[in-house]
């Protein structure tokens, strides 16, 4: 992984000089040789620039960064320990850049501060914004000899005992390891730091080996770090918040001309041919492309690949695309990156996988006229929470009962693996909760169903059993009259009774759905013997004989594929088609309803 994002990193050009880190300049105070009083304030550019960085020396209460630093670090009412640091590297700055005394002056003037600190106010720059300063036009971070005074300046804080050599992780060269890497940022959102998250971190005596102290126990050299922490923080920036996490992606080839959107459109399908045979003509053309066209066509590909990584929150179909990325699934967990999940291999067996994700949901709605609409995952994931009537802060619930849960199930979508069974449990205990409850007012069909979304979850998590099995996958998006297992066909069963009760009785809002549903999903022997001699009652209720007999002939379909054998109890598997059975037999029953409405 640390390899994958230090090629990024240099084929894009982001390594930073030693010691450099990429920061957001708030504003920039200008002054002027020519003029004392002279004091002006410029706002930063909302890019990030490289600049000077002292790593985590500056969480301490001694030490700052230089030349950029913190309103409340250069301009605090009293003087403190950061701020004469940050002054005395000013002054030895001057030493070598005699413009750099206009800053000390300007800092040792108290009229002048308190000029400062009032424009600063006026341009409503906060006390946590970044700051550095102009001179004569021009920003201190632009002067020719800063590079080197830094790097000389930099070395009274490298440990004088750190002799020993050690292979480079990322490079695979020895070099002298950094002790504590420089966090990287773009995680606050999902449970990140505002200073940065630590991607590696010893700091229990557990976790070191070998008399190693910190970092050191995977040694990196502070240039490739710097390369990986640029390239991290870039594609944190850019990366889209899936399920309380961070998607960070990016792929290792350049794209071809029928794959480019612009020449496409977005809308197409590509055939593609297998390219291993052409890997040495690729390489010399990349390298005779400017680094301008080589961003480019990485740009257009990153649109593709957010279209496709979206799909799975967006619920719409992905786009065709040929390519080998690498995905990285990212929170911030106390100060320190947690990566949820790696992965790096073919882009097109990757959009496979979704679109089998998107295959597997398919099923009839409510009514058999079509197909339930897509949805964002996280309308799915609320299906697996347990269902209350007041949902004040169901995200927060999302975040703290699904903990663990919602990597392992995006996984899953992405590898194309079966689900846990926690899903299946979880849905099936939503849809209890559900059946429970009497029909909402003014519902036309007097009748609790089954939540499409939670049958969604028990069809995925089946089918993928069945393909692990490499058994005959027999879940389609209709009710299947051919399904092999009597628990589908008792959920049939079941709906056919619940369909009968309100042609007959209407007006009845609790009725057998309610009362013995969740007893007929769990033990089934003890319950259907019962709806048997309900249906015949109801059917005796009707008047029309037409009506009679299609639910008669219904009932003697299903009975049939039921057998004689009805079981005590069903697990987990067999009440999930128990539930996938009702749900989609009832919504061929709507179906044959309706098509008898427009004869």
């Amino acid at each position: 992984m640390l390899k994958a994002l230090y090629d990024y990193g240099i084929r894009h050009e982001l390594t930073p000089p030693p010691g450099y880190s990429k920061k957001q300049i708030k504003a920039y105070v200008s002054l002027s040789a020519l003029s004392k009083d002279y004091v002006k304030i410029h706002k930063g550019d909302k890019e990030a620039i490289p600049c000077p960085d002292i790593g985590s020396l500056a969480n301490g209460t001694d030490k700052s960064n230089v030349f950029v630093e913190k309103r409340s670090v250069i301009f605090s009412k009293e003087p403190t320990a950061k701020y004469c640091f940050f002054l005395e590297a000013l002054k030895a700055y001057a030493q070598l850049e005699p413009k750099a005394r206009i800053c000390v002056e300007a800092l040792e003037d108290e009229e002048t501060r308190e000029k400062i600190c009032q424009e600063l106010d006026r341009n409503k720059i906060k006390a946590s914004d970044r700051v550095s300063f102009w001179i004569d036009g021009r920003s201190i971070l632009e002067g020719e000899k800063i590079q080197e005074w830094w790097q000389e300046f930099r070395k009274q804080f490298q440990l004088k005992d750190r002799k020993a050599m050690s292979v480079c992780l990322i490079t695979g060269q020895p070099v002298i390891p950094m002790i504590t890497t420089t966090p990287v940022n773009g995680l606050t959102r999902v449970g990140g730091h505002a200073r940065g998250d630590a991607l590696i971190c010893f700091d229990k005596s557990a976790f070191c080996s070998y008399g190693l102290k910190k970092a050191a126990n995977a040694p990196v050299s502070e240039e490739a770090f710097a390369t990986v922490k640029a390239a991290l923080d870039e594609l944190l920036a850019k990366a889209p918040i899936l399920a309380g996490m961070k998607f960070v992606h990016w792929y290792d080839q350049d794209v071809e001309p029928q794959e480019d959107p612009i020449f496409a459109g977005g809308d197409f399908e590509a055939v593609f041919e297998d390219d291993e045979n052409d890997e040495e003509d690729e390489a010399e053309e990349q390298k005779k492309e400017s680094v301008v066209e080589r961003k480019q066509k990485e740009l257009d590909a990153e649109i593709q690949a957010d279209e496709l990584i979206n799909s799975v929150n967006s619920g719409k179909a992905p786009l065709s695309l040929q390519n080998r990325y690498y995905i990285l699934m990212l929170t911030g967990v106390g100060g320190r990156v947690m990566i949820r999940h790696y992965e790096y291999g073919s882009y097109q067996k990757l959009k496979d996988n979704l679109e089998l994700w998107h295959k597997d949901l398919e099923l009839t709605n409510r009514y058999g006229t079509s197909s339930l609409r897509s949805c964002k995952l996280t309308a799915r994931l609320i299906r697996l929470l347990k269902q209350q009537k007041r949902e004040s802060q169901i995200f927060k619930r999302l975040e703290k009962e699904l903990s663990g849960l919602t990597e392992v199930v995006i996984k899953s979508v992405l590898c194309g693996t079966r689900l846990p069974d926690v899903v299946a449990a979880r849905s099936l205990a939503y849809i209890r909760s559900q059946m429970l409850s009497a029909p909402d007012d003014g519902d036309k069909d007097a009748v609790v169903l089954p939540d499409g979304r939670s049958c969604q979850w028990l069809k995925v998590w089946l089918l993928r059993k069945e393909r692990e099995r490499k058994q005959e996958e027999s879940l389609m998006r209709e009710y299947n009259k051919d399904h092999p297992l009597p628990a589908y066909h008792m959920g049939a069963l079941m709906a056919i009774c619940a369909a009968i009760q309100q042609k007959a009785m209407p007006e009845m809002n609790t009725g057998i759905v309610q009362r013995y549903y969740a007893s007929a999903c769990q033990s089934p022997a003890l319950v259907l013997g019962i709806l048997s001699r309900k249906c015949h009652i109801y059917l005796d209720k009707i008047n029309r004989i037409e009506i009679v007999e299609v639910f008669e002939k219904q009932l003697s379909q299903v009975s049939l594929a039921v057998g004689d054998q009805i079981p005590k109890t069903l697990n987990l598997e067999e009440q999930s088609y128990f539930a996938l059975g009702y749900y989609q037999k009832w919504a061929e029953l709507s179906k044959l309803e309706e098509k008898k409405k427009a004869d």
